[in-house]
C-alpha cells in the first residue's frame, strides 16, 4: 500500500499544479507560488475536517479527500477570476530556460563571475541539503519537546483535539503545520523524514517569491532578481532551517507569497489592468500565515506598510475603497478558513489567552519586561543587541581562525559599547540567555543571522535609501517594513541568542535592497567604472558563498562529515550516527539513558511518561515511531494516574519518587556545566 499512497501523493502534487494553470497567469514564478498556496491550503483545510471526524490517522481518507478540497478551492477561485485558458507548463518552462540561458550568455565577465559563484554554491548546498532531508533524522530542541511530539500524539489519537501534553507547546501551538506534516508522513509510508517536506519546500518557495518580488519592483530586470534570490538562498539563518522541522521557515514562505501577490497587484495596476485575483490570493496567504504561527502578529505593521504602498495608495478615494473592501473580505475569509480553526479559540477557552498559559507568556513574551518604562528601556537594548549580533561572520566563525578574525573585526563595536555604556551584557531581566559580545559556539553554530551579506550589503543599502542618497519609493516602504519587524522582535520578547531564526522574515524585506545594485545608477555594479565598489561587492559575494558552505558543512546539528568543533567537542557524521545519538546532540547528557530505554523497551510498547516540560519525548517513540506514549504529567495540571494499559513507566525523579525494582537510567552528570538545560535523573519501571 505504501507505493500506492506515494503515487497518490505525487498525483496530488501534479493535480494541484495543473489546477494552478487555470488560476494564475502564464508565469513560472507565479505558477510555483500558486501551486504552493493552493496545495498547502487544501491540506490544512482537509486536516481540520478529518480531525473533527477522528480520521487524522486514516491514510486512505487523506489520499482521496485532499483532491476534493483542492478542487473546491480551485473552483471558487476560478469563479472569482477573469476567464482564461490553461497554459502549457512544459512550453513555459522551455521558454524560461531559453530566456535564462540567453541572459547568462549576455552577462559581462564581472557579472558572470558573480552569478557563477552564487549558482555553484547553491547547487552544492542544494544537493547536500537534499541528502540531509532524506537520510538524517530531525533533532531540533522544539521538535523533540513539542512540535513532532504532538504530531505523533495526533496520529496515535486520530484527532488534533486538545489533550494536554507535557510541554506547553503541545496544545497551545497552532495546528495547521501539523496537518501538512501528518499528510506527508502518512502518504510516504510513515517515513520519519516526511515531516521535513513542507519545510524544505518552503525554502525553495521563498527563494522563488523573492525572485518574483524583485521582478515586479525591478521591472523584469533578471540580474537584480537572480542576485536577490540567490543571496537570500545563502543567508545563513534562512539556509540553516531548510533541513529542519523548525516552523519559522514555513511562515517565511507564506509571507513571501503574500508579499508577491501584493507587489504583483501593484504592478498590474501600474499597467492599467488591475487584476483582483492577487487581492484574493493575498487574503488566502494572510489567513494561512496567521493560522501558522502567532508571531505573524509581529509582522502585521510591516505587512500594513507594504499594503499601503501596493494597495491603498491610489489616484482617488473611490479606487482605494474598492481595493480595500476586496482585500478586507479576502482576508476575512482567509482568517475564518485558515486561522480560527487552528487552535487560538481553544486556547482562549482553556487558558484564557490565544497564545497559551500565563507561565509561557511570562517566560517568553512582552509580559516579562514588566512596566512600560522598563519595556521601552530593555527593548531598546534589544535593538542594539540584535544589531550587534548581525555584525558577525556567520559560517566562517565556525572555524577557529574564523572566530579569531570575527573577534578582531568586532573589537571597535565592543569599544563603542564601553564608551556609551549601554549595559548590554549587564542588564539581564529581559533576557532568556544573557547577551554576550562573543556568543557561545552552540548559539551561533545552529542559529546564525545574515552574515556578511547582512552587515556588508543589506544594511548599508538600507541606510543609503533612508537618508535619500538612493531614491526608490518601493524600497522606502520595504525599509520601513524591515525596521518595524526588527523593532517588533526586539520589544515583544526577551533577548534570546537563538533568535537568529526569527530574522529570516526580516531578511525577506532586507534582501530586496540588493536589487539596487542593478537598478540604481548611483550604486550600480553594471557601470563600466567603479572598480573599487565592484571589487567590494565581489568580495562580499565570495565571502558570503564561503560562509554559506561552512554553515552547511560545519553545522554540528547535521554534519555531512565528522568534525571537531573549536570548543573541542567531536561530532560524528549525521549519516553515520545512530538515531538516538543524532537526536540528543543538543542535550548529550541524556544520550545514555535514552539509548538504554530504546534497547530495553519493545517497539510496540505502551509507555506512560512522567517527565517535565523541557524533556525530550519524541525520541522515545522508537525507530519505527510505533510506541504509544501517554503523558501523565501534563503541563501545570499535576500528576495523573498511570493508565492501566501501560506496559512501562518512564519518569524523572523530580516527578515520581523511585521505588525498589525501578531501573535507574540516570543522566551524564559530568556534562551539567556544558549543557544549556541539564537532563533529569531518569528511571524505567516495568508494569506488566
Amino acid at each position: 500500500m505504501t507505493i500506492l499512497y506515494l503515487l497518490a501523493f505525487l498525483l496530488f502534487i501534479g493535480y494541484v499544479g495543473r489546477l494552478s494553470t487555470s488560476i494564475c497567469r502564464p508565469s513560472l514564478t507565479e505558477w510555483w507560488l500558486t501551486t504552493f498556496l493552493l496545495g498547502a491550503g487544501s491540506v490544512i483545510l482537509t486536516g481540520f475536517v478529518l480531525s473533527a471526524l477522528y480520521q487524522t490517522a486514516n491514510t486512505f481518507v487523506w489520499a482521496g479527500s485532499v483532491f476534493v478540497t483542492s478542487t473546491l478551492l480551485s473552483a471558487i477561485l476560478q469563479r472569482l477570476l477573469p476567464r482564461q485558458e490553461r497554459f502549457s507548463l512544459r512550453l513555459l518552462i522551455r521558454d524560461r530556460w531559453a530566456l535564462g540561458r540567453e541572459w547568462f550568455r549576455a552577462l559581462p565577465t564581472y557579472n558572470r563571475f558573480i552569478f557563477s559563484s552564487l549558482f555553484a554554491t547553491l547547487f552544492i548546498i542544494a544537493f547536500t541539503n537534499l541528502l540531509m532531508v532524506l537520510f538524517t533524522v530531525p533533532n531540533e530542541w522544539d521538535s523533540m519537546t513539542g512540535h513532532l511530539n504532538r504530531v505523533m500524539q495526533y496520529v496515535q489519537r486520530g484527532t488534533m483535539r486538545h489533550f494536554g501534553g507535557t510541554n506547553w507547546n503541545m496544545d497551545t501551538y497552532p495546528k495547521s503545520v501539523c496537518t501538512l506534516q501528518i499528510y506527508t508522513f502518512l502518504m510516504t509510508g510513515h517515513f520519519e523524514n516526511g515531516f521535513k517536506f513542507i519545510h524544505h519546500l518552503s525554502y525553495w518557495t521563498a527563494i522563488v517569491a523573492v525572485f518574483g518580488i524583485v521582478q515586479r519592483i525591478g521591472q523584469n530586470k533578471l540580474s537584480a532578481s537572480f542576485f536577490c534570490a540567490l543571496t537570500y538562498a545563502l543567508l545563513p539563518d534562512f539556509l540553516m532551517q531548510a533541513i529542519t522541522t523548525e516552523t519559522d521557515i514555513v511562515l517565511t514562505a507564506y509571507l513571501s507569497v503574500l508579499l508577491y501577490m501584493l507587489f504583483t497587484y501593484r504592478f498590474t495596476v501600474t499597467a492599467n489592468q488591475p487584476d483582483n485575483r492577487y487581492l484574493y490570493m493575498a487574503g488566502m496567504a494572510f489567513g494561512i500565515a496567521f493560522g501558522h504561527k502567532i508571531t505573524f502578529a509581529l509582522l502585521l505593521p510591516s505587512v500594513f506598510v507594504i499594503m499601503l504602498y501596493t494597495v491603498f495608495l491610489s489616484p482617488s478615494w473611490t479606487v482605494t475603497f474598492e481595493r480595500t473592501w476586496r482585500l478586507a473580505i479576502a482576508i476575512g475569509v482567509g482568517v475564518c478558513l485558515w486561522t480560527l480553526p487552528t487552535g487560538y479559540l481553544k486556547n482562549i477557552e482553556v487558558f484564557g489567552h490565544p497564545i497559551g498559559p500565563p507561565t509561557a507568556l511570562k517566560h517568553q513574551s512582552v509580559e516579562r519586561a514588566g512596566p512600560l518604562k522598563n519595556l521601552l528601556e530593555q527593548g531598546s537594548r534589544n535593538v542594539v543587541r540584535y544589531g550587534y549580533d548581525h555584525v558577525n561572520l556567520d559560517g566562517i566563525r565556525n572555524l577557529a581562525i574564523g572566530a579569531r578574525i570575527n573577534h578582531i573585526m568586532r573589537e571597535p563595536l565592543v569599544a563603542l559599547e564601553d564608551v556609551l555604556h549601554m549595559r548590554l551584557d549587564e542588564e539581564t531581566d529581559f533576557s532568556i540567555q544573557p547577551f554576550t559580545f562573543d556568543r557561545r559556539f552552540v548559539f551561533y553554530n545552529a542559529n546564525p543571522y545574515w552574515g556578511i551579506f547582512g552587515f556588508g550589503l543589506i544594511f548599508p543599502m538600507l541606510f543609503l535609501v533612508l537618508i535619500g542618497y538612493i531614491r526608490s519609493t518601493a524600497h522606502v516602504f520595504l525599509g520601513l517594513a524591515l525596521l518595524l519587524h526588527f523593532a517588533a522582535l526586539s520589544y515583544s520578547a526577551p533577548y534570546d541568542p537563538f533568535k537568529g531564526r526569527y530574522f529570516i522574515e526580516t531578511g525577506l524585506f532586507g534582501v530586496t535592497f540588493l536589487a539596487l545594485l542593478f537598478m540604481n545608477t548611483r550604486v550600480s555594479i553594471e557601470s563600466p567604472k567603479r572598480a573599487v565598489w565592484k571589487s567590494y561587492v565581489g568580495l562580499v559575494t565570495v565571502v558570503g558563498c564561503i560562509s554559506a558552505l561552512l554553515c552547511v558543512f560545519l553545522n554540528t546539528r547535521a554534519l555531512p562529515f565528522a568534525w571537531t568543533a573549536p570548543d573541542g567537542r567531536s561530532f560524528p557524521s549525521a549519516f553515520a550516527s545512530d538515531r538516538i545519538q543524532q537526536m540528543t546532540l543538543g542535550r548529550p547528557d541524556i544520550y545514555r539513558p535514552y539509548k538504554r530505554f530504546d534497547e530495553l523497551v519493545p517497539d510496540n510498547a505502551v509507555v506512560a511518561l512522567a517527565t517535565i516540560n523541557d524533556d525530550y519525548e519524541y525520541p522515545l517513540y522508537g525507530p519505527k515511531l510505533s510506541r504509544r506514549l501517554i503523558a501523565i504529567n501534563p503541563f501545570e495540571q499535576g500528576l495523573k494516574p498511570i493508565p492501566k494499559d501501560a506496559d512501562y513507566l518512564f519518569f524523572a525523579k523530580s516527578v515520581i519518587t523511585p521505588q525498589p525494582g525501578d531501573l535507574r537510567l540516570g543522566t551524564d552528570t559530568t556534562m551539567r556545566n556544558s549543557v544549556i538545560v541539564p537532563g533529569e535523573d531518569y528511571f524505567l519501571r516495568k508494569l506488566k
